[in-house]
């Protein structure tokens, strides 16, 4: 259990496996960036238009989902991507390009407008290698970087959200991001903290059925098809884990009055928490607070009262103008302290509310798989980033598995 938050407090996220707000599809196994924190082996290797489509069908068959995030590699390397959001689309979902943006051109997103495109998810960290003139630069830098991808987005009038792996030594940079989300509310609809994981292989043994396999950066000598792809050549200078609660108290710094709303436990333990969701109200370079779990509760078990889906990226024109949220007031206590401040701040400012609006922006934490010390992976519960692997629905982030041995890895602590 969080030591800054108890979960009791939060609303606990109601998807599930076969119900959730979001699937995941990876059609290209092809990246043109090395993240440091990257759980997919990079190689060129397309799926076909029609592997796509079977892959679609896998989920509607299995699995209701408001959006589709189409991830890798990354997706705009494949040939076939806009026929893959138009058939997304097509089927009532929608798409989302999960992207480091750099093979991103006014062309090509022109085209996945007409497709039907509901959005972006762009990663974009210090640790991915960036060449030219982004290469060297640290988190506040790239914020300029952000700022060109959120621009071109947000004249093509979809969802834009921001992807950024923390590490240890890039810890101190969050309450920066946070400023910066804040500045471009009018535009950045979500801003993702994905906390760096390590693979503990010197505390556990790791087995594919019966054979013992050698995972992380002890298998760079390991015989080809006996090692898996996670962290083999991480700088050990950051070789440690983070947790919610650093990312909360990094938060605080910034914003005392930061609070989340609601969350997704983990599959062996249910206090932990593996989707921690906020979400703050206010206008460009300015919060008014922070909805609570009322809210949060109000808007999923609505939405899919209305559509039978839960919610996954409101489009823009509704958080860009989210004033009516504030009709929630009554049953949300953060909504009511949102409402105060946004009309002391209409007193003080009127002109500038009245050019700004007030904004909805969602802030997630995601703290990837934990191996609890009896060896049991504790794994999102509800995850929405699974994916397809023969027919069936896994978890990407554990998709290198499945791909060397059809499974997941049994994992037992060393003696």
């Amino acid at each position: 259990m969080s030591k800054l938050v108890n979960h009791l407090d939060l609303y606990r996220l109601p998807w599930s496996l076969t119900d959730n707000a979001i699937s995941w599809l990876e059609p290209t196994a092809q990246c043109n960036l090395a993240c440091d924190g990257c759980y997919r082996r990079n190689r060129v290797e397309h799926k076909g238009f029609e592997q796509s489509v079977k892959e679609i069908e896998v989920f509607a068959r299995n699995r209701k989902s408001d959006a589709l995030s189409i991830a890798g590699g990354d997706p705009l390397l494949h040939p076939d991507l806009v026929r893959i959001v138009a058939e997304a689309r097509r089927r009532g979902l929608k798409p989302v390009v999960n992207t480091n943006g750099k093979a991103l051109t006014r062309e090509l997103l022109a085209e996945l407008a007409r497709a039907g495109l509901a959005g972006f998810t762009f990663h974009v960290d210090s640790k991915q290698g960036r060449p030219g003139e982004w290469r060297g630069k640290n988190e506040v830098e790239l914020c300029e970087l952000r700022d060109e991808l959120a621009d071109m987005a947000a004249a093509a009038k979809v969802s834009v959200a921001f992807n950024a792996t923390i590490y240890p030594d890039t810890l101190g940079d969050v309450p920066a991001l946070a400023r910066w989300a804040e500045r471009r509310m009018d535009v950045v609809d979500v801003m993702v903290f994905i906390l760096y994981r390590d693979m503990p292989t010197k505390k556990f043994r790791f087995f594919a059925g019966d054979k013992e396999v050698v995972p992380g950066p002890e298998a760079a000598s390991a015989p080809e098809g006996e090692a898996t792809v996670y962290n083999l050549d991480v700088d050990t200078a950051y070789r440690e884990s983070l947790t919610a609660d650093d990312m909360i108290a990094a938060l605080r710094n910034e914003y005392p009055d930061f609070a989340p709303a609601a969350y997704l436990g983990g599959t062996a333990d249910p206090t932990s928490f593996k989707w921690l969701l906020s979400g703050r109200m206010g206008r460009p370079g300015k919060t008014y607070g922070f909805v609570g779990p009322k809210f949060m509760e109000i808007v999923q078990a609505g939405h899919h009262l209305l559509t039978g889906r839960y919610l996954a990226y409101a489009p823009p024109q509704m958080t860009a103008h989210a004033e009516p949220a504030l009709l929630l007031a009554p049953f949300d206590a953060g909504v009511r302290r949102i409402a105060a401040n946004a009309l002391g701040d209409a007193l003080r400012s009127p002109f500038s509310t009245l050019r700004d609006g007030i904004c909805f922006q969602s802030i997630l934490i995601i703290q990837p798989i934990d191996i609890l010390p009896d060896g049991r992976a504790n794994m999102c519960d509800g995850c929405p980033d699974m994916t397809v692997w023969g027919d069936q629905l896994v978890w990407s982030c554990r998709m290198d598995e499945q791909e060397r041995w059809g499974q997941n890895l049994r994992i037992e602590p060393r003696q």
